[in-house]
């Protein structure tokens, strides 16, 4: 039985697999499988685009007979209903031979919940549970949120200056940040199903949202529109924040604008990460980042973001927060 270093860096080499089906995998989660044999691994899977094949069955046709006695790393409970797209990933599990099965998160898609893993150890095959879970929801928040709260997580990305400006005056805002900044974000494009911006942001910039890095153009994301009115040719448009709930195979959402579009999802509570672009400027007068998010007391803004991660980019800085909210 591997110690439990090893069961920690094989999760996290599962987790990190995960996360190359972001964007990609919806309506099914983006889920990470490594077999591992002998301290060696044998096969390795992620969640494919459009949700098939998955993680587990993708590592087991690597692994072929090497996976019979290894040990399966998955970041979520392997399935077990029924489904016309594929087999359940519990029986092929169980029919590979594996005697050991290592989860980091259990499915609350009510059609497993639990009884993927009891399937698993009805047929003598160890089964151990909770490994790397934070980590794991992390990388499938998406998938995660749609199950428990209904509606896709909601990444709300800005680009400033460092007083908090997001254009001049005059409406001109190209560029704030510089070329590796902006190279990050089309990555972050890349990692979401869905991309919305405001009317005010669409008919001044005329944004095309795509991706624009070599070897990732065929994963842009579908463009929303913030709008009351028709959205153009190529757009969805939805009313309200609250809107988003309703869109089909939409579980990563990225915001990019405007500062209208950006206060609102804040003010409807909507928004569960910030990625902030700082650029080394000072604009002075300028367009703010942010409109009315609807605070009444300056106590209300603390305690509710919490600083995940900070890099520099070329001379630019970019800090992601996490929403805090209660269980």
């Amino acid at each position: 039985m591997a110690d439990s270093t090893d069961d920690r860096r094989f999760m996290a080499a599962a987790i990190a697999l995960s996360e190359r089906g972001r964007g990609l995998s919806t309506p099914n989660p983006n889920v990470g499988c490594l077999i591992v044999r002998d301290g060696v691994v044998v096969g390795r899977g992620w969640t494919q685009k459009g949700g098939r094949p998955h993680a587990e069955a993708q590592a087991l046709d690597q692994a072929l007979d090497q996976a019979r006695g290894a040990t399966a790393y998955v970041t979520l409970e392997p399935c077990f209903h029924l489904s016309a797209r594929g087999p359940r990933c519990a029986d092929l599990m169980a029919r590979a031979g594996v005697t050991r099965v290592v989860i980091a998160l259990r499915d609350p898609d009510p059609r497993t919940d639990g009884q993927g893993a009891e399937h698993l150890r009805a047929r003598g095959i160890q089964v151990e549970m909770g490994l790397m879970a934070q980590e794991a929801a992390s990388a499938m928040c998406g998938f995660v949120l749609r199950q428990t709260l209904g509606r896709p997580a909601v990444t709300l990305k800005l680009g400033l200056s460092l007083d908090g400006c997001i254009a001049l005056k005059n409406g001109s805002s190209r560029w704030i940040t510089g070329e590796a900044a902006r190279a990050h974000a089309h990555l972050e494009r890349a990692r979401h199903d869905a991309i919305l911006v405001g009317g005010g942001t669409l008919r001044a910039d005329k944004p095309r949202l795509d991706v624009r890095l070599r070897g990732l153009e065929n994963r842009s994301p579908r463009r929303l529109l913030l709008s009351r009115g028709a959205a153009p040719k190529g757009w969805e448009a939805i009313e309200h924040p609250g809107d988003i709930a309703a869109l089909a195979h939409v579980d990563h959402l990225l915001i990019e604008g405007g500062a209208a579009a950006a206060a609102s999802f804040l003010h409807a509570d909507l928004v569960d990460r910030l990625l902030l672009y700082r650029a080394p400027i000072l604009i002075g007068s300028g367009l703010p980042g942010l409109g009315d998010i609807g605070l009444s007391d300056l106590a209300q803004a603390h305690g509710r973001w919490r600083l995940t991660d900070e890099r520099k980019l070329g001379e630019d800085r970019l800090e992601v927060y996490e929403r805090q909210r209660s269980a």
